[in-house]
């Protein structure tokens, strides 16, 4: 069994935790989730089985979408429910459009502190482990980008919004940070992920319902293949004699492609290199596919 299946994680499992179900449950030895969420949070997990988890590098999971609630009037160290109390405010004197005004200014490009309880390392160590020793080391802002933010509701304490970002952004924090420009704090109470990339809700289903399919021996229709998780590069048809070249990892010829495809493709464009709606490897163009007579393809990764 080989390629991708969406999780509808429920709360209080890690992202690992679910891996492992899975693993479990499919008897797959190969399997790994796509991007962690926390604990506390719920929705959409892909989780690569056998050769999917090859194709993982090359996903394109740039844009995630989030709904969340936070509570105001309290800021936690872990900046959610499951955390201490480190900071509480008044938030009882603030309006409505006073709180819609300020959550809403919360798009665009953002610099943004990741937090202490996080699977960022520090020499080689998740800042979460010192982080529940007490410790806080300094780390280096990132950039993110909030494509798109709507405030669902708002029945104060409570906000509750839905958020379109770029991957890498933590939720937690920006809920934190929207405490702070209010000046009375704030931690998220609820997190659920509705996308990563073309993983959506849609197509997530339970952990109870991935027993069931498997034990009734119905996995194909959840399962999404390698080649259209990579739907987003650019396909090169092999010939049946290209695709077995490249599966011994040999870099392909012109002559390896179907009628001569790719020709013009400029250099460092991304390749799924299939056959038969396959994907055989990813692969990435050195130089305009075929300027010259020599191999211009460098493989990345090739599938069994």
């Amino acid at each position: 069994m080989d390629g991708f299946i969406v999780i509808d994680k429920p709360a209080g499992l890690t992202s690992h935790d679910v891996v492992a179900r899975v693993r479990r449950t499919l008897r797959q030895k190969k399997a790994g989730h796509t991007g962690t969420l926390d604990p506390f949070a719920t929705g959409v997990l892909p989780v690569a089985v056998g050769e999917g988890t090859k194709a993982i590098p090359y996903l394109d999971e740039s844009t995630k979408v989030y709904r969340a609630t936070l509570m105001l009037g309290a800021a936690t160290d872990t900046q959610d429910h499951t955390g201490q109390v480190v900071h509480a405010g008044d938030w009882q004197h603030l309006e409505p459009q006073t709180v819609r005004y300020v959550i809403s200014s919360f798009t665009g490009k953002l610099s943004q502190l990741p937090p202490m309880f996080s699977a960022l390392k520090r020499d080689g160590v998740p800042l979460y482990k010192l982080a529940r020793t007490g410790r806080e080391v300094e780390r280096e802002p990132r950039e993110i980008e909030i494509f798109s933010l709507v405030i669902d509701a708002i029945d104060l304490p409570l906000v509750t919004f839905t958020l379109s970002c770029s991957r890498g952004t933590y939720v937690r924090t920006l809920a934190h940070d929207m405490g702070e420009r209010l000046g009375c704090g704030a931690h998220l109470t609820e997190l659920r992920r509705l996308s990563s990339g073309l993983f959506d809700l849609d197509r997530a289903i339970s952990l109870e319902r991935l027993s069931a399919l498997a034990e009734a021996d119905s996995l194909a229709d959840v399962l999404m293949s390698p080649s259209e998780a990579l739907g987003h590069l650019q396909a090169l048809p092999l010939t049946a004699q290209g695709a077995e070249r490249v599966r011994r990892g040999i870099t392909p010829g012109c002559e390896d492609v179907e009628h001569g495809a790719g020709t013009g493709v400029p250099a460092g464009t991304r390749l799924r290199l299939q056959r038969d709606g396959i994907v055989v490897a990813v692969a990435v163009a050195l130089t305009g596919l075929w300027a010259n007579d020599t191999k211009n393809l460098r493989l990345l990764r090739v599938f069994n």
